[in-house]
């Protein structure tokens, strides 16, 4: 550890994980750094740095590497932090950046209200691994999509137009066409598109079984239309503990689905939705949006209210309306997720009916 003094009191750790070195800087409860170093970014050499210090509150940023490394530390004995990447940036723009730099920051920001970073619960180890399988579906349906559409775009280059159908059906409605008359490699794509479907229907199988076994509350979820499989084990496995919110309707702002706001006097523009919270989740909650809002789509007061939301018109409503459905459902299945209540797909607009 270079730049070594005796640290007075409990001392505060930031360390910026890269991917083979991290950089480490230490300050004591005085704000003077009393060391700094570089360490492999694997359980031995984070160890190595750390043990010395004991009780002491360690600040990381978000990445790659945070979930293990947090685990890690936690069960060391040490006081973890794991920091918002956008709260950090908002905090420290500056012309000057590198790691060193980053480290020592984390620490500072650590030491003086650990707050002001927005810290960052991370998931289990056994919820993580079971997140992977929705990753990897994720990828998977991508991929098919991508080569779908190449595909499409290759024919229709040459004269050509393929047979319109979803990507799911894609491989069946072209396995006994002219193929190679068409383009060359025509028929290769349309036996990965197939053998890419089989391993998608394999994983669907096993997210069946994972939520049947592990993740009961999912079959609660399914209740409300447009929550599949895929859809109910993502919210579960991404909030984790339902007792995080004290409210069911904060659930939509830590998704990202609420818009945001930058009030200054009179002026209180309309802005996008913040985006922030977990992506994965938020497409598949827009999704299921969609559905309710589409022609399959049943009557229920969570489609009555994105219609009504598409009838203000203006540009783009169709799209805005499925946002506020999609926050709308994320409220609801966290609200049947806590209280166990069976869903009522008119819920409120009988009373509303009736009082009118």
């Amino acid at each position: 550890m270079t730049e070594h003094s005796k640290a007075r009191g409990r001392v505060t750790i930031g360390i910026d994980l890269g991917d083979r070195q991290s950089d480490v800087c230490v300050v004591d409860d005085q704000g003077a750094v009393v060391g700094r170093t570089q360490a492999a970014t694997t359980e031995r050499g984070l160890t190595t740095v750390v043990k010395r210090y004991v009780g002491a509150r360690v600040v990381v940023e978000v990445g790659t590497h945070s979930p293990w490394v947090s685990r890690l530390l936690a069960g060391l004995g040490h006081e973890l932090i794991v920091a918002n990447p956008r709260r950090v940036r908002r905090i420290a723009e500056q012309e000057d950046k590198s790691d060193r730099i980053d480290a020592e920051l984390l620490a500072r920001l650590g030491r003086a209200d650990p707050q002001l970073l927005r810290p960052i619960q991370h998931r289990g180890e056994q919820v993580q691994r079971d997140r992977a399988l929705l990753r990897v579906r994720d990828g998977l349906v991508r991929t098919r999509t991508a080569l779908v559409v190449q595909a499409r775009g290759l024919a229709k280059a040459l004269g050509h137009r393929l047979p319109r159908c979803d990507a799911q059906a894609f491989a069946t409605r072209l396995a006994c066409a002219e193929g190679e008359e068409l383009f060359p490699g025509l028929a290769t794509l349309v036996a990965v598109v197939a053998e890419v479907s089989r391993q998608i229907k394999a994983l669907d199988r096993t997210i069946e079984q994972v939520s049947r076994a592990r993740y009961p509350a999912t079959a609660r979820l399914r209740q409300v239309p447009g929550v599949g499989p895929i859809t109910a084990l993502t919210f579960v496995v991404t909030l984790e503990d339902p007792a995080r919110f004290a409210k069911s309707r904060s659930v939509g702002a830590y998704l990202g689905l609420r818009p945001k706001r930058y009030q200054s006097g009179h002026a209180d523009p309309a802005l996008h939705i913040s985006k922030a919270g977990d992506p994965y989740l938020r497409r598949t909650l827009v999704q299921a949006a969609h559905y309710i809002l589409g022609h399959h789509g049943p009557d229920t007061a969570l489609r009555r209210f994105g219609e009504r939301v598409k009838q203000r018109g203006g540009r783009a409503a169709t799209k805005r309306a499925a946002v506020a459905v999609a926050r709308k459902l994320a409220v609801l299945l966290h609200r049947l997720w806590v209280t166990g209540a069976p869903y009522e797909p008119l819920y409120g607009v009988a009373s509303a009916t009736a009082a009118a």
